[in-house]
């Protein structure tokens, strides 16, 4: 596998993001040189369609949503039709809650699919007749085998599989046993319906594979009506074909799974979409299976889906995420035709350039320490900046008192070399403000910090041009007399090491401190109106957003985003 390193992170700093347009830009994936010569060909009638076909088994996560800024925006690009269609074919673990999430964050994300929220379930009684047809044709059996003496049945990547004692039933009976099979006479697991294709073929998947199982359990869509319910690669060429997908775009892992694609739709006589794979999306510092999300959610390591440290879609909108910087990630990474893990740090580059544009920068100090200026008596406004990098952002007043909170971490008694902030009998610049000098150091019975006692240079004025006295440190601050107490939550990677998939004993490489609540920090009176998910740039601190679960009407929480620089980097 190849793993994109920090090296190749620095390279892509360096890339316009804006200009990847793979339409008439300076770059095109392989996808796009398929749909290129299609078009020329004139292969699909100058008609592009695409679709996005999540099952709703759990939420969508990053690597579903490259999936989703590729198809959508192949079909963007070259004027053509996205649809959404949910694969519902497994009624034991597909919700209505994943439904309503999934249709949410495709929308969140951009993916315009106009008014084409399509079902799998739907065509179910299409999917039926068309097995049917196989049945009538000599291509399918019912089976009585159960699933582990099927799987024993099938054989290895070296040895031939084993043709069932069922396989040769004629047809009159197949259709028989098929139908008491759709009118439920049968328990679950007791027969199947198996394509006979041909159990010696190098490929496995060609193995007479499963195309209908019996499962007795109620359909969040369809209720009570099916008990028979079709196996994804049965639904997934059926479904394709009949909404008249052009390019069916998968990851790499269905590549064994196309000759069987194939086989379905030529054996059926129908549309025949082309199926084109593309490298799946693996992200350090965290797991991409659904199953193992689920497993995180349901045990408690988590504080459910929308959890900021997980890798979901909804965790990343908690977070403070944009749309646009999940896009723009996507763009950086690339199609490949070859599984790699993608350092996080890319994700992080593309929120953090994202934010430094959009995002209003603030004073709030996490770690408060008190300061007072003993030789000032008054209070006044001083102006800030909004976002340096957007001049239409204005500036705002920020109150300046006697009284101060700097962070903790400002200020060391015995500070190492190139320590540029407040120490003992040393000066430092308040952000918009003064210099100030640490003149008394007041402790508690236990010997710690707890107020410094420092004076300013009223000369000193940020922007006033009246002194041209220099410090090298600056740091931020708030007045202790108009600030407010916010919860602020520092979330990290849910992962100590880069691959945590690849370990059998993953659940104990989580991050023990991936999670850390500060109930009392002090945040500048500008953002007591701020609303969920309103996104900010805390001063020298990093990227933050309004969480919109745990923020209240007598109580503001804030998540952190991401660091200002990728904390993580050696």
């Amino acid at each position: 596998m190849i793993i994109f390193t920090h090296k190749i992170w620095t390279v892509m700093n360096n890339i316009d993001i804006k200009s990847t347009n793979p339409v008439g830009g300076k770059s095109k994936n392989f996808i796009y040189e398929i749909i290129d010569e299609d078009l020329k060909t004139n292969k699909w009638g100058g008609n592009v369609h695409t679709r996005f076909p999540p099952e709703p088994n759990g939420y969508l996560h990053i690597g579903h949503a490259k999936s989703i800024c590729l198809n959508y925006g192949i079909a963007r690009d070259y004027n053509g039709k996205f649809n959404l269609r949910f694969d519902d074919t497994n009624p034991e673990k597909e919700e209505q809650e994943y439904v309503d999430s999934i249709i949410e964050d495709v929308k969140w994300l951009g993916g315009d699919f106009e008014d084409r929220i399509l079902y799998g379930s739907d065509y179910f009684e299409q999917m039926y007749l068309w097995a049917v047809d196989l049945i009538k044709k000599g291509k399918a059996y019912v089976c009585d085998l159960n699933a582990d003496e099927i799987r024993q049945s099938r054989g290895t990547l070296t040895e031939p599989g084993k043709e069932s004692p069922y396989r040769n039933r004629t047809i009159e009976e197949n259709l028989e046993l098929f139908e008491r099979m759709h009118k439920g006479e049968f328990p679950n697991g007791s027969k199947t319906l198996r394509a006979k294709i041909d159990m010696s073929s190098p490929n496995i998947n060609l193995r007479d594979p499963i195309m209908y199982r019996i499962v007795h359990e109620e359909h969040h869509r369809q209720g009570n009506d099916w008990c028979i319910y079709p196996t994804y690669d049965w639904a997934h060429g059926n479904e394709d074909s009949i909404e008249g997908i052009t390019h069916s775009i998968c990851t790499l892992e269905f590549e064994n799974h196309r000759p069987l694609y194939d086989w379905f739709l030529d054996q059926l006589g129908v549309h025949h979409p082309q199926q084109i794979e593309f490298a799946r999306l693996n992200l350090s510092y965290t797991v991409m299976s659904k199953r193992r999300l689920l497993q995180l959610v349901k045990e408690g390591f988590v504080d459910g889906w929308d959890d900021p440290r997980m890798p979901t879609i909804s965790g990343y909108r908690r977070r403070g995420y944009t749309p646009e910087s999940i896009r723009n990630f996507a763009e950086i990474i690339g199609v490949a035709k070859r599984d790699a893990l993608t350092d996080i740090a890319l994700l992080e580059y593309a929120i953090r350039d994202d934010l430094n544009k959009r995002a209003n920068r603030v004073m709030a100090v996490l770690k408060p320490l008190k300061v007072v200026i003993t030789n000032y008596d008054s209070e006044e406004e001083l102006e800030a900046v909004n976002n340096p990098e957007d001049p239409d952002a204005g500036t705002r007043k920020i109150p300046f008192s006697r009284e101060l909170f700097i962070e903790q971490s400002d200020f060391m008694e015995n500070p190492p070399k190139g320590f540029y902030r407040l120490v003992p009998g040393g000066e430092v610049r308040l952000r918009y403000a003064y210099i100030i000098k640490c003149e008394e150091v007041i402790k508690n019975d236990n010997g710690d910090v707890i107020e410094l006692r420092c004076t300013y240079d009223p000369e000193t004025k940020s922007g006033a041009g009246s002194s041209n006295k220099k410090v090298k440190g600056v740091i931020h601050w708030v007045s202790a007399k108009n600030c407010f107490d916010a919860e602020v939550r520092l979330y990290d990677r849910l992962f100590t090491v880069e691959n945590p998939g690849a370990d059998e004993d993953w659940l104990g490489k989580l991050n023990p401190n991936s999670l850390e609540v500060i109930s009392n920090a002090k945040l500048e009176p500008s953002l007591k109106n701020s609303k969920p998910l309103d996104k900010f740039q805390f001063e020298r601190m990093g990227y933050f957003c309004v969480d919109f679960k745990y923020t209240t009407n007598e109580k503001l929480v804030f998540n952190r985003t991401v660091t200002l620089k990728d904390s993580w980097k050696k």
